[in-house]
């Protein structure tokens, strides 16, 4: 495993790149409403990221991926496809992406709530973004990664979920996928050992059900076997001297 140590002017372009992707969220927010198609979020985000922004949406004929972000929604924990599907109210959602600018690839995701959610679904994806936190606040120099992981786990079994184990965080920057693999579960001191100037994302995902996941036969959708509801956030973190930086903190986030 080959952990890269970005230089002081890829970070800048990271910087960049995790910007633009916050502000995709951000520019999507008043669209993801009850009655709208996951495949017209779509297109408004392709043409924002493509027209607006001048960059590329990553996922977009990625290893044959067909849209530009993922749309995952209720019981799908990941990757799901964008179609003529159209939002209800009571849905959750999670929207998921990553923009190249510069050669370099930013990469967020955020949970929505559509109309009125119920309790349960509600507490679920706020446990998670607390999770996602909890894991981020691990990091630092001399950290290991295992500490990330062990710090999202505690927190989401202490709450009864289960955390999602198939799919983890990683690392990125000219490429969307690098080492390493930011496990969501896992004990304090084990891992590598993190340095200034690694880039990684921390992307937990949690059931409300059993952990058990399946892949549908479109090849990419992954949901929750037992069809109980899934939540997941996820932000880049740079390695600082002193700690850790979000490169893709939102404007709400502040």
């Amino acid at each position: 495993m080959t952990i890269i140590i970005k230089t002081a002017d890829e970070i800048e372009k990271m910087r960049v790149a995790c910007k633009l992707a916050a502000d995709v969220l951000d520019m999507i927010a008043p669209h993801v409403v009850a009655g709208v198609a996951t495949e017209e979020l779509d297109r408004i985000c392709h043409e924002y990221i493509v027209d607006i922004q001048q960059a590329i949406p990553a996922p977009l004929n990625y290893r044959g991926f067909p849209k530009s972000i993922c749309t995952s929604i209720n019981h799908q924990i990941c990757h799901g496809i964008p179609s003529d599907k159209k939002l209800k109210n009571g849905d959750i959602v999670n929207i998921d992406i990553t923009v190249i600018k510069d050669g370099y690839h930013g990469d967020t995701s955020k949970m929505f709530c559509v109309g009125e959610v119920s309790p349960h679904a509600k507490r679920l994806v706020d446990v998670t973004r607390e999770s996602l936190f909890l894991g981020i606040e691990q990091v630092k120099p001399g950290a290991h990664f295992g500490d990330i992981g062990y710090a999202i786990q505690k927190h989401a079994e202490a709450n009864r979920y289960s955390v999602v184990r198939e799919f983890c965080g990683h690392g990125i920057g000219k490429k969307f996928h690098e080492d390493p693999h930011v496990m969501h579960f896992g004990k304090r001191g084990e891992g590598a050992m993190m340095e200034p100037g690694m880039i990684f994302t921390i992307e937990p995902m949690l059931n409300l059900g059993k952990r058990h996941m399946k892949i549908l036969p479109d090849g990419w959708t992954a949901v929750t076997k037992d069809r109980s509801l899934s939540a997941q956030w996820e932000h880049t973190i740079l390695v600082t001297e002193q700690g850790y930086e979000i490169l893709t903190l939102r404007q709400e986030e502040l």
